[in-house]
């Protein structure tokens, strides 16, 4: 990695951003600035009013509900020092950059701030997976260095610079989740991060409106290449189908993750412990270690393997890397095990697709007790939506669910075709959540382990809080 010792202490860190003075910010984003200070720096970005901290850059972002401009006064009061504006302001109480539009401009001015920094960053996306690996590399990485990681959700357009923007001078590496949903949109957030090390976490039925198949998802999700450094490094699923394609992008060194000894990180001796995770032996560079995968869920040893494979390359010891895999702690509404009132909830809420869904289901068949299946619509599947929904209640019931409860528009497909597969498994579906939620009493039993996992529109999280 680029830098190395222990990060500076408090006093020793730079209260501002590198290089970002008002000057440089304008012309960054091509907008013309009004007042203060041309040198002046800004200690942090934000687009949250309530966020404002002294000498901070406001960006007024208008939205759907809520416009940033509306809230310009207040920033200024609360010791901002600048806001960027798609308006003239009358009698600002400070600096301010007008611009035609604030969304591109808070994109361009993460370009170059992300151009002041030397910091090594780890770019990561896919159909699946890419949070709690994201998750998992930054346990790993932790270990050694000071890490940044993308909070939350925030790995678009608009959550990618923001996250850019929390970067200072004692983080050593950055670990960046970047998801899109069209074409051309991981361009511009490669073009944002500047990865050193890509990593893609697989293909799947994702984003199919814009997309349209498998191949589109492969194509849009692969434009993270468009910026790697020119000394970058590639790291993929081996056991991707689509994936297992990429052999050679320019003079990039590719390295390939899987549960295949012909990957070059690899995992054989696994031993499935239901909700206690999962114990296998990696394989890598002639170096061999078991570790314990503490998040259940075949799926997360691959995770695990693509951790793993950037603490190698980051020339991580064994120890470090298996004691960041084995600490690694799941993150709300993500395969998350809740024990409530005789029952095992897995909290898989946040958002759902075809694979994910598949990969939930087998952990709950995993489980001991009754399986009940709590499930919602998955979105953004365009013309195979029927298809898909219908595809998961067939798995289902292949698997031997014994409850499946479900609702939503796209569900109802989902449960007929559940019944149909296999008429021992009790289906009940509902038009409307709250319906189902009030139902939940007659259904739930004690000793039941039960799965509830849709698309994030759903607001499954209602449901784990009725449970």
């Amino acid at each position: 990695p680029k830098g190395s010792g222990f990060p500076p202490t408090t006093t020793e860190r730079n209260l501002f951003m590198k290089n970002m003075t008002l000057e440089n910010i304008a012309i960054a984003c091509g907008g013309e600035l009004f007042g203060g200070d041309r040198k002046s720096c800004i200690s942090m970005v934000s687009i949250d009013s309530r966020k404002i901290e002294k000498d901070s850059l406001f960006i007024a972002i208008p939205g759907k509900r809520v416009d940033g401009h509306d809230f310009i006064s207040d920033v200024f009061q609360k010791g901002a020092i600048c806001c960027i504006s798609e308006r003239i302001l009358e009698k600002p109480l400070g600096a301010y950059i007008k611009v035609a539009s604030s969304l591109e401009a808070i994109k361009k001015i993460a370009v170059f701030y992300r151009e002041q920094l030397s910091i090594p960053v780890i770019g990561i996306t896919g159909s699946v997976g890419k949070t709690s690996t994201k998750e998992l590399i930054a346990s790993v990485l932790s270990q050694k260095f000071c890490v940044l990681k993308t909070d939350g959700n925030f790995n678009n357009e608009l959550g990618l610079p923001l996250t850019v923007f929390r970067i200072r001078k004692e983080h050593q590496i950055a670990v960046l989740e970047m998801g899109i949903s069209d074409f051309g949109e991981m361009h511009k957030l490669s073009e944002i991060a500047k990865p050193d090390l890509a990593l893609i976490t697989n293909i799947g039925e994702c984003h199919l409106e814009k997309l349209g198949d498998r191949d589109g998802v492969l194509k849009a999700k692969t434009e993270i290449f468009d910026f790697l450094a020119k000394d970058g490094s590639i790291l993929v699923n081996g056991d991707d189908d689509k994936l297992a394609q990429i052999k050679q992008v320019g003079n990039h060194t590719i390295f390939h993750f899987g549960l295949e000894n012909g990957c070059e990180i690899y995992a054989d001796q696994i031993e499935n412990n239901g909700l206690e995770g999962s114990v296998c032996k990696i394989h890598f560079e002639g170096d061999a270690f078991f570790v314990h995968i503490p998040i259940p869920g075949i799926h997360m040893v691959r995770n695990a393997l693509a951790a793993a494979a950037v603490g190698r390359v980051f020339h991580m010891t064994v120890e470090e890397i298996k004691k960041g895999i084995e600490t690694w702690k799941p993150v709300y509404g993500r395969m998350n095990k809740i024990e409530r009132n005789g029952k095992t909830i897995l909290d898989d809420s946040y958002n759902a697709n075809p694979v994910s869904m598949k990969a939930g289901l087998d952990v709950l068949k995993s489980c001991k007790g009754r399986c009940v299946a709590i499930l919602g619509d998955m979105g953004e599947l365009g013309d195979k939506e029927k298809e898909l929904h219908q595809e998961i209640g067939s798995y289902c019931a292949k698997l031997g669910i014994d409850v499946l409860l479900c609702s939503g528009n796209c569900s109802y497909y989902m449960a007929e075709a559940a019944i149909q597969e296999n008429s021992k498994i009790e289906v009940h579906f509902f038009e409307k959540k709250l319906e189902m939620i009030a139902a939940l009493p007659e259904f739930l039993r004690q000793g039941d382990t039960i799965l509830v996992k849709a698309s994030r529109r759903m607001g499954y999280e209602e449901v784990v809080a009725a449970i």
